[in-house]
């Protein structure tokens, strides 16, 4: 059975005891431990200037694992060892799900001057494990800053709860078919595909039903696509439609996501007109 993320863990890691403890998610929450992290710091003097969770890019997960990176800077006027964030959802109180660095497998992740630190690591979003399809949306990040003194105690420099938002999404894929091979111009090629999205409840691509999907053309040695028409997905996430064919060129279905859903654009396929 799959587990749920526990704040214990998300308490633990922004407050470095993570450096101590796997980062297997627990089966069991706290729900009281995340207050811990969102009081405010007692002797807060430093700053987290950016969090950049996937590169500015929404972080789609299909039916396995998904690796991307979550890169932290702060600053502080006497410098700063160490900065760290995590994505979490539901609430403070109550939280449901987790993805946070582990800290044991990486090696030293900063980079340093005299006032700041820039940290950057590799992450997982694991369908097998913790997330279900409910987790799909927007995910809170939180992140903290800390200085160690020379006899290995810790300074909490600022920590804040709710730095700012980022999707966390379920992937959506698309296929593309035009028959027939070859056609004779001014014929009718009809175009078909399926749009499906990934379920983190049972680990398939499921039919995505009654969306809308843009067909494109791109004629042979032309560099961009066009769009020809839109059209929807039926309810089991089949796509169908007709065009006339006019010259050599290739078709594609491509969908534009939702606030749950990646993006999708199919193969193209190529058609020879004759």
């Amino acid at each position: 059975m799959r587990t749920r993320a526990s704040a214990a863990v998300l308490t633990g890691a922004l407050a470095l005891s993570v450096l101590a403890v796997p980062a297997a998610h627990a089966s069991e929450r706290d729900p009281g431990a995340l207050t811990q992290f969102a009081a405010p710091a007692a002797a807060a003097t430093g700053k987290i200037t950016k969090v950049t969770i996937n590169g500015g890019k929404t972080v789609a997960v299909g039916t396995s694992k998904k690796k991307f990176t979550i890169e932290v800077s702060a600053s502080d006027r006497n410098g700063v060892s160490l900065a760290l964030a995590a994505l979490w959802r539901g609430s403070v109180n109550n939280p449901s799900a987790l993805i946070m660095p582990d800290l044991l497998v990486e090696r030293d992740p900063c980079k340093r001057t005299a006032t700041t630190a820039t940290c950057k690591y590799t992450v997982e979003a694991d369908p097998r494990t913790y997330l279900v399809n409910q987790d799909a949306g927007t995910w809170n990040v939180a992140a903290l800053a800390l200085r160690f003194d020379d006899h290995g105690g810790e300074e909490t420099l600022v920590e804040k709860m709710n730095y700012k938002s980022a999707k966390v999404v379920r992937a959506a894929k698309l296929t593309t078919n035009a028959t027939p091979e070859p056609v004779k111009k001014g014929k009718t090629l009809t175009i078909s595909g399926a749009l499906t999205r990934a379920s983190w409840d049972n680990l398939k691509y499921n039919g995505f039903a009654s969306n809308s999907v843009k067909l494109q053309y791109k004629k042979k040695g032309a560099g961009a696509w066009t769009t020809v028409k839109t059209v929807k997905a039926d309810s089991r996430g089949t796509v169908k439609t007709t065009v006339k064919a006019s010259a050599d060129g290739d078709y594609r279905f491509t969908y534009g996501g939702s606030g749950t859903t990646g993006s999708a654009t199919s193969v193209a396929d190529f058609v020879d007109v004759r």
